[in-house]
């Protein structure tokens, strides 16, 4: 790990990474204050942009130089051809993603405050098929990781499977979601990053600390709790080790976990120490929640550099 009061190095290769899971077209309001009862509320600023946590990583990765493929499920409609687009625009390739007839593409609304917290309201159709038969497994031989997030367990298991197989990096985006799904998909894992709802949930516990120990009681491979704003939890051989968070004016939190887990796993592929990679992805979700929109926010490679540089003590 390097000195804490330098920056980390950043890595400077192109891994291939394979991520596996959801994909959403988000409108984004962005408004004084989240409404608190029914009426109208007026926003001041709205953009419309794929997003979903595997996705977003996705785009994160392929941003910071990643060659980066998504696997994923939409429906044979509109909306299912604007997140393929987007995605596509930004650089993610999505080959892997399967576009199926009679069945929804997911969307999701966001409301977004002057604090940068957000209200989030997700449709995933339940008629998309769960069945994982059709990835190309295969391709896992030739990546140096593998993301998924909880938004489609049978996906998610499948790569992570292949990916311990391989022995390459398999990385779980942990976040809120069932218990049974969460504890199941990170045993298969050999790095989870959890967020904060989700080690709860995970652990049935209320402290982060205590949350964190009893997974690690119960869970083999790499585990991390991301806190927000105040940064990262991790466990290293027997102690809970943290990194603080930055200290930013928060525009939008939306999407900042995905950031930093497409961060974590580019620089994980690349053979950067987990330290180093909780480091470099909470500065790039730092970075992130200075811009309205979401993972449009994320950073380059350049831009994380120079943040670092900026920010470290």
């Amino acid at each position: 790990m390097a000195d804490p009061g330098l920056a980390p190095i950043l890595p400077d290769g192109t891994p291939r990474i394979l991520f596996c899971g959801a994909t959403t077209l988000d409108t984004i309001f962005r408004v004084n204050a989240l409404p608190v009862g029914p009426g109208k509320v007026l926003s001041k600023q709205m953009t419309v942009v794929a997003h979903g946590m595997a996705a977003s990583a996705a785009a994160t990765a392929a941003r910071l130089g990643a060659s980066a493929m998504l696997f994923s499920r939409l429906g044979k409609d509109a909306t299912g051809k604007r997140i393929y687009d987007d995605l596509s625009a930004s650089g993610v390739d999505c080959s892997g993603v399967r576009r199926f007839a009679e069945v929804a593409s997911a969307l999701c609304t966001v409301i977004v405050d002057d604090s940068g917290e957000r209200l989030v309201v997700p449709f995933y159709d339940p008629a998309l098929p769960a069945d994982p038969g059709w990835l190309p497994l295969e391709l896992v031989e030739s990546a140096d990781a593998v993301l998924v997030d909880v938004r489609w367990p049978q996906g998610a298991a499948a790569l992570l499977d292949a990916a311990r197989a391989a022995e390459i990096p398999a990385v779980l985006d942990a976040d809120t979601g069932p218990r049974d799904v969460l504890l199941d998909l990170a045993s298969r894992a050999t790095h989870t990053v959890f967020s904060q709802p989700g080690a709860r949930i995970a652990a049935a516990l209320d402290d982060d600390t205590e949350a964190l120990a009893w997974l690690t009681d119960r869970i083999d491979g790499f585990l991390a709790v991301t806190l927000g704003a105040r940064g990262c939890h991790w466990m290293d051989a027997g102690q809970i080790r943290h990194v603080a968070g930055h200290n930013v004016r928060a525009i939008d939190t939306l999407a900042a976990g995905d950031v930093f887990h497409g961060t974590f796993t580019w620089a994980l592929a690349q053979d950067v120490a987990p330290p180093d990679c909780i480091a470099i992805a909470n500065a790039a979700a730092a970075f992130k929640c200075q811009t309205f929109g979401g993972r449009l926010g994320a950073p380059d490679r350049a831009e994380l550099h120079n943040f670092l540089q900026g920010t470290s003590r």
